[in-house]
Order: C-alpha cells, then sequence, then structure tokens
C-alpha cells in the first residue's frame, strides 16, 4: 500500500498513522515537518511552497522506489507488506503547519525507522517542489531552487 500526494489543505500525522497502520505491522514510524519560526539566524513569518506538475507522479515513484527497497521476507515471519503514506503541502503555510507528513509501517521498527529516514531524505532530494520564505525583515528567499526536477 502507497498513498501519495501534494495537498493545499492541512496536513494530519493522524490520518497518516491510521493509514498505514495494519495488523501484520510490527511498527509504524511517522515524521511531521513542521514551518518553523527561524532560518538561518532570520526570523520568519510565513512561507509558500510552489511545485512542478511532475511533483505528483515524482512523489509517487519516490513513495513506490523506497517501498520496493525494503520490501523483503522476514526470515522468521515470511513477507510483511510495507506500507506507505505521504503528503507535502503547496501554497501557504504559517509557522507550525505541517509540510511534509509522512508515516511507515514495516515489520520491525529498525525497518520501519530507516525507510521513514530515506522517504523523507529522498522526497526533499528528488521532487521539485520549492520553497519561498518570507522573513520578519521584509526580505524573500526561495529554497530548493534548481534542484529536484
Amino acid at each position: 500500500m502507497v498513498h501519495s500526494g501534494l495537498s493545499d489543505r492541512q496536513l494530519s500525522v493522524d490520518v497518516a498513522i491510521a493509514a498505514v497502520e495494519s495488523s501484520a505491522s510490527g511498527a509504524v514510524v511517522s515524521f511531521s515537518g513542521v514551518v518553523r519560526n527561524h532560518d538561518g539566524g532570520k526570523a520568519v513569518e510565513r512561507l509558500s511552497y510552489t511545485a512542478h506538475p511532475k511533483a505528483p507522479q515524482i512523489l509517487k515513484d519516490v513513495l513506490e522506489a523506497v517501498a520496493a527497497e525494503y520490501s523483503f521476507p522476514d526470515e522468521a515471519e515470511g513477507s510483511v507488506p510495507v506500507r506507505i503514506w505521504a503528503a507535502h503541502r503547496v501554497g501557504a503555510l504559517r509557522i507550525g503547519d505541517a509540510a511534509l507528513v509522512c508515516a511507515v509501517a514495516t515489520g520491525h521498527r529498525g525497518q520501519a525507522f530507516a525507510l521513514c529516514a530515506e522517504l523523507v531524505d529522498r522526497i526533499k532530494d528528488e521532487v521539485p517542489i520549492w520553497k519561498e520564505q518570507f522573513f520578519s525583515d521584509g526580505t524573500v528567499e526561495w529554497v530548493g531552487v534548481g534542484t529536484a526536477g
């Protein structure tokens, strides 16, 4: 089971966890990347995320690739399916809003932690979504332009 998406609405880690929970899974790990009030020593007022038109498909491809890499038989228990849910916000976000939410379920905790960490890193590295930061001093900075895409 793999779910991916982009949304201009609030994301919920509870929704993500509920989507991946399974009686066959021994571990569920979640991640919520939230908008913080500072970056590089400057006060941040708000953010905006912009996605390339191909971002939804690339996000889906990343999730499927990571799921395939972490889907392997458990010698003691047979195969436990990897379950992944991930969504990234687009549009305007406020301080404290979740920008990226992921949840994974696997047979064991080590596998779940490793999968979730790799998933977040690959989404940030490969999916063409760019962040525009608005600072309290009136300056604006684009982050990720020229990467992931």
